[in-house]
């Protein structure tokens, strides 16, 4: 990985803007992080995982958000459901055993040859009606689900420094990846006020795929869980370190560039970029509410209450403001007639956008 790095750093004159480093590190055949074989989804260090996802942590996770998929297959008329990177299916197998025949075709999205292989094994006893493509299509109708997919799309990185703004890339220093900024017309969608310095992203690459989505979404909606904050939030004058993450045997850093192809690196989701980039192709926003108040409406309460208490505790992490239940926010979008979605129905944040 750091040999092919290195070799694109030279193509490109001595500097990799960030958000192609980012690809490399993460989806280069074979060598990146999602396309190589190590293992990434599990609850405990100990099993060589890095990171636990709400499917791997309760089996309520896709029991809810089923029956917000469910109204949204009724309501648009659709019988297909669409998922974005599934990881290791497991929300594939609740939504499945949760909606039955209700879903007549199940597609997955994924671009790792390797996590498509485990999904494969995963979902097996689903036969046919799961299908997998490696890209969109032209027309899609059903319901698209995304969990944790867009924190993993490459980002721009923009630092200011002495006021003005510059661009975020990798050079090589005697044979070390290090960080190099070049001077650049891009800024953020809200510039933080004052002049100090400031480091943040820019989600072009994201943006471009809710465009997609929104014009080749032909009938159905669109929901997508991730951490991230509307755009007033995100570039926060306080934020003035940026987002970008890894995630490595349970344990989070801060520097990219060390180890690459060997961690997950994420950034947090501008809502307000993905919102308006889908209105502006045509797709607006069903809701927008923080993960924990999206599954209560959805009735995760009472399904907690019929579990033992060791899965109730785990259940429970979903919820939790300090856990997941606030960082983790909700979005949907509808092609169609609007209607009072279940998952929106108290807590709608979409006036914060």
């Amino acid at each position: 990985m750091r040999k092919l790095i290195g070799e694109q750093v030279a193509r490109s004159g001595g500097w990799l803007p960030f958000d192609r480093y980012m690809a490399l590190a993460l989806y280069a055949p074979g060598l990146g992080y999602y396309a190589n074989a190590s293992r990434k989804f599990g609850t405990m260090p100990g099993s060589g995982s890095d990171f636990v996802t709400a499917p791997e942590m309760s089996p309520l996770f896709g029991r809810m958000l089923a029956v917000q998929v469910r109204e949204a297959l009724e309501q648009t008329g659709t019988h297909e459901v669409w998922e974005f990177g599934a990881g290791s299916g497991a929300l594939a197998v609740e939504l499945l055993e949760t909606l039955g025949e209700r879903v007549r075709r199940y597609t997955i999205v994924e671009l790792s040859a390797n996590l498509r292989a485990r999904q494969q094994q995963a979902l097996a006893a689903f036969g046919p009606r799961v299908t997998w493509a490696d890209q969109l299509p032209e027309t899609i109708e059903g319901v698209v689900v995304g969990n944790e997919v867009l924190d993993a799309m490459p980002v721009k990185l923009l630092a200011r420094r002495n006021g003005a703004w510059h661009e975020r890339g990798v050079a090589l220093r005697d044979g070390r990846l290090a960080w190099s900024e070049v001077p650049t017309h891009l800024v953020p969608p809200v510039v933080p006020a004052g002049t100090g310095d400031y480091v943040t992203e820019v989600h072009h690459q994201a943006e471009a795929f809710m465009r997609t989505l929104a014009e080749r979404l032909v009938a159905g909606a669109a929901f997508f869980i991730d951490y991230g904050f509307p755009e007033a939030e995100y570039y926060h004058p306080q934020r003035s370190m940026g987002t970008v993450m890894c995630h490595r045997g349970h344990l989070a850093d801060a520097d990219p560039l060390d180890a690459p192809g060997e961690k997950d690196i994420t950034a947090h989701v501008n809502f307000t970029g993905i919102a308006v980039a889908a209105q502006e192709a045509g797709l607006p926003t069903l809701g927008y509410a923080s993960q924990g108040r999206f599954l209560v409406n959805c009735g995760i309460g009472e399904a907690m209450a019929a579990l033992p208490v060791q899965d109730q505790v785990a259940a429970q992490r979903l919820i939790a403001d300090h856990e997941m239940g606030e960082l983790f926010k909700v979005i949907g979008f509808q092609r169609g007639a609007f209607w009072d979605a279940i998952g929106f129905r108290t807590g709608d944040r979409t006036h914060t956008l």
